[in-house]
């Protein structure tokens, strides 16, 4: 089972890989460098794009966590998109840190700064850390999702802490270039252009990769069940030895219950 047909995920992958490389371009050679920051300002093209990457998957997480809860909505297929989406999140979250630290280190003459924005930041990649972690917990299937719904909804909350963090405090960090509280973009031209092309490639590539993940997790899921299926059909016919059979679908049924 996936999230989009396969055609149209073989045509995404291409399409983002195109995409990418168009950014790699632009961000290296056709905008141009800072006035102030010289080619630094460059790992904006990367670091705008992955923060704004890890809000949306956490805002998926957020949505699909909600949707599993609501009786009417609820439904495996919410599950595992929140899993999927969260562990996406995590990844670009990363990616946001280490590029905001390279960023940092020419232009604010340190690697880590506690600053408001790279506080919270790490704070919500740490809280996600634990909602995958909590994922792995042994349990009943049921549980497991009910817990982790709940435990998502309350870590999106950090979100807007993250993104409104300049301007509510006086921090190292420079406010907001596009999303400002007047709505006012701070970058024109070329390098306004590279950038919100890297958000869309990066949007692209989310896409891809939240069909991908998700794909690979109802495989998982459909392994599991056959093994436990397979064990079952061989206890019956009795082609092998009572405790050999126990033994793999005690395995079998503790494996699906932490999923």
């Amino acid at each position: 089972m996936t999230l989009l047909k396969p055609t149209v995920a073989r045509v995404l992958g291409w399409t983002t890989l195109v995409a990418l490389i168009v950014l790699a371009l632009f961000g290296l050679w056709g905008a141009p460098a800072d006035a102030v920051q010289s080619d630094a300002q460059r790992l904006m093209y990367l670091h705008v794009p992955a923060a704004w990457i890890a809000y949306l998957a956490f805002g998926v997480t957020a949505i699909a966590s909600g949707l599993w809860l609501w009786p009417r909505t609820r439904s495996p297929v919410w599950d595992r998109m929140a899993g999927a989406s969260a562990e996406l999140g995590v990844m670009f979250t990363g990616l946001t840190l280490l590029m905001g630290s390279l960023w940092g280190r020419p232009v604010w003459g340190v690697w880590w700064a506690w600053d408001a924005r790279l506080v919270t930041t790490a704070v919500l990649f740490f809280l996600y850390l634990g909602y995958l972690a909590l994922r792995r917990v042994p349990g009943t299937a049921e549980g497991r999702a009910k817990r982790c719904a709940i435990a998502a909804l309350i870590a999106f909350v950090d979100v807007p802490i993250v993104h409104f963090s300049v301007t509510w405090w006086r921090t190292l960090h420079q406010e907001a270039t596009v999303f400002d509280p007047e709505l006012k973009a701070h970058i024109h031209g070329v390098m306004a252009f590279t950038l919100w092309f890297g958000v869309f490639a990066f949007t692209l590539l989310f896409v891809y990769l939240l069909d991908r993940r998700y794909h690979l997790e109802c495989l998982q899921e459909g392994l599991e069940d056959r093994e436990l299926e397979q064990a079952i059909k061989d206890r019956v016919r009795g082609s092998v030895s009572p405790p050999k059979v126990e033994a793999k679908v005690e395995a079998t049924v503790e494996a699906g219950a932490e999923r």
